[in-house]
């Protein structure tokens, strides 16, 4: 299938508005695939000893002392065992050494990064770190990986900020091959839809906490990545239609064999593309135009997170991409909506995989000229290779076998012959208050067009508060503004989310508009977010009054304040939240430089080229 005109169209003009910064990103890779500090021979034997020192049986090996040298993997892990995607890291760098050693390799753990929850922080102080530990993700990656003793690199994450900061990590050191290394959902719990149910009904007070605690208990209740489809699993779904995993990694369970087998193999791919091989595949030169556009497609298709419109332009920044939000929006017009995955439908991840899984999407994509197969990947020759599933073969190996040609469950996965919709689940909205992202995958078409007077808000708890005190029962636009980068660090306001869906079930026209984010899992409720500018940077939301009436327009893509904004003063900002705990002066810096939330929302090295 020839490649269709707009994903050609979107993929030139990203390759032309970036090719002074993709050039000068790409000229740092080869200066570091030619640099002597990335080849262990040339490095001091003092400096070596100390790279080997912990080394045991593999220590000559790691030094390079014999004429053939082996290749040394670097593992950067994101392992706690507080989060519960990560927890089966912890014996995977054992693992993923034995299986160098089998292969005549070595692999050492170079770092670890930090991997906070946001299903734990949601709505308390530490959310406020959630976005900006992207970006000391991406550090602490590249302080791991800086130690230049590596020839390939495995990353061990699943989560929110973990991944998007892993590969920013990585591609500062863009001329190593790195493959990700997924560890799996959990099993099917407690229903989401029964879950929403009884937080909504906690809300209402209509149930007791005892009940709540007991039903968000069965449904987070094991090892693996929170089945429903946020941000974590939509990460995943990334790192294979932009070829960083395996294919069919993504939707193992921890405890399958499979997902051991598939470790393996990732660590003996890992060896056969490394800097020592004859098939050298470096990060900087996979993650190009090609493999951005695909990433958007898929998200697109599978009704993914709101918070990739953060993360892919912060991602393509460090890779000297220059990604608009003008692309996921022209994007969105042409590919359909193939997934109906929680929030947007009943299924959970393992019934997705079920149905068909990523393989099937991919294949369906494909065949459709909606992503461009010839984009390099870790695996196979280039992304028309990831139409298959694993599996095991005679020998316990692992093989790949073709994608399913149909889905087997309509309900949750179809072809995009009969798509769920025509587009795909995220839109752009502009108008007076600059630009704004919206999720529509899980919007009833009847309230994809609201206007209701606004009700202003400075925080969450205002709103909580006003809830409470049933000033919101009427036709209402929320605006909760001072939530963006450099306000507080832009944290999720989901746990908005019971109050504002009860509010529209009572018959109300309810909509969100903010600076701040929503969960990647963003649901029934219309939500204007990402607003930028944001308040502290002079934002037309800041302008906003209680009663102006606003039509968020979702259709059209417009977001219209009915007010004569230009007329008003900006309002003096004095209100920014002490930030004087939990952690929160530690990331003054990075709140003060906080790029727009369309260029990502922390820093990024291309502010200035858009």
């Amino acid at each position: 299938m020839n490649l269709h005109a707009v994903i050609d169209a979107v993929t030139d003009r990203i390759r032309k508005r970036s090719r002074d910064s993709r050039e000068v990103y790409l000229a740092g890779i080869a200066s570091m695939q030619v640099d002597p500090d990335s080849d262990r021979r040339s490095v001091s034997c003092s400096n070596m000893a100390h790279a080997a020192a912990a080394a045991g049986s593999d220590q000559d090996d790691v030094l390079a002392t014999s004429s053939v040298i082996k290749p040394n993997i670097g593992i950067i892990t994101a392992y706690n065992d507080m989060l519960s995607a990560h927890r089966p890291f912890e014996k995977f760098p054992q693992i993923i050494k034995a299986a160098a050693r089998n292969v005549g390799a070595t692999a050492q753990v170079a770092g670890g990064v930090p991997a906070m929850c946001d299903g734990v922080t949601q709505g308390r102080p530490g959310m406020e770190l959630s976005l900006l530990s992207r970006d000391v993700i991406a550090m602490s990656t590249g302080v791991g990986l800086s130690h230049g003793v590596y020839d390939a690199a495995l990353c061990l994450g699943v989560c929110d900020k973990i991944v998007p900061g892993l590969v920013m990590g990585a591609l500062s050191f863009g001329h190593l091959p790195t493959i990700f290394v997924p560890a799996g959902p959990m099993s099917t719990g407690l229903s989401n839809d029964e879950k929403a149910a009884v937080r909504k009904a906690y809300a209402k007070g209509e149930a007791s906490r005892a009940a709540l605690l007991k039903s968000e208990v069965s449904a987070y209740h094991g090892v693996g990545t929170c089945t429903f489809y946020g941000t974590a699993n939509s990460n995943q779904m990334l790192m294979e239609i932009m070829g960083l995993h395996l294919p069919g990694a993504a939707f193992i369970h921890p405890h399958d064999d499979l997902r051991h087998a598939l470790t393996v193999a990732a660590t003996h791919q890992a060896v056969a593309i490394s800097r020592q091989s004859k098939d050298i595949r470096p990060i900087g030169e996979i993650l190009d135009e090609r493999a951005f556009v695909n990433a958007i497609v898929g998200l697109h298709a599978t009704g993914g997170s709101t918070n990739h419109t953060l993360h892919l332009p912060a991602m393509a920044a460090t890779a000297g991409i220059l990604l608009k939000w003008e692309d996921f929006a022209d994007l969105s017009e042409i590919v359909p909506l193939l997934a109906r995955i929680y929030p947007n439908g009943h299924a959970d991840v393992n019934h997705f995989h079920a149905a068909g899984g990523i393989g099937y999407v991919i294949r369906e994509l494909l065949d459709a000229g909606l992503v461009h197969a010839d984009a390099r990947t870790v695996w196979g020759n280039n992304l028309g290779d990831y139409a298959v599933e694993p599996g095991f073969g005679d020998e316990n190996d692992v093989i790949w076998k073709p994608a399913a040609k149909q889905s087997l469950d309509n309900d949750i996965l179809r072809p995009v012959s009969n798509p769920h919709s025509a587009t795909g689940g995220l839109k752009m909205l502009t108008g007076s208050l600059g630009k704004s992202v919206i999720k529509i995958s899980a919007v009833d078409p009847s309230r994809h067009i609201i206007t209701a007077p606004a009700r202003v808000f400075n925080s969450e708890a205002e709103v909580k508060a006003a809830f409470a005190n049933d000033q919101l029962n009427k036709d209402v636009v929320l605006v909760v503004r001072m939530q963006g980068p450099q306000a507080n660090g832009m944290p999720e306001l989901h746990s908005l989310t019971p109050l504002i869906s009860i509010l529209q079930e009572q018959g109300h026209r309810v909509a969100l508009v903010t600076d701040g984010r929503m969960s990647g899992a963003s649901g029934k409720v219309p939500s204007a977010i990402h607003v930028c500018p944001e308040a502290v940077m002079g934002g037309a939301i800041a302008k906003i009054q209680d009663g102006d009436m606003i039509t968020l327009d979702a259709v059209t893509g417009q977001l219209h304040v009915d007010a004569d904004l230009d007329a008003r003063i900006l309002p003096a900002i004095s209100n920014r939240p002490q930030v004087n705990a939990f952690g929160r002066p530690l990331f003054a810096s990075l709140r003060g430089n906080a790029a727009t939330a369309e260029q990502g929302g922390g820093v990024n090295p291309l502010i200035g080229s858009q």
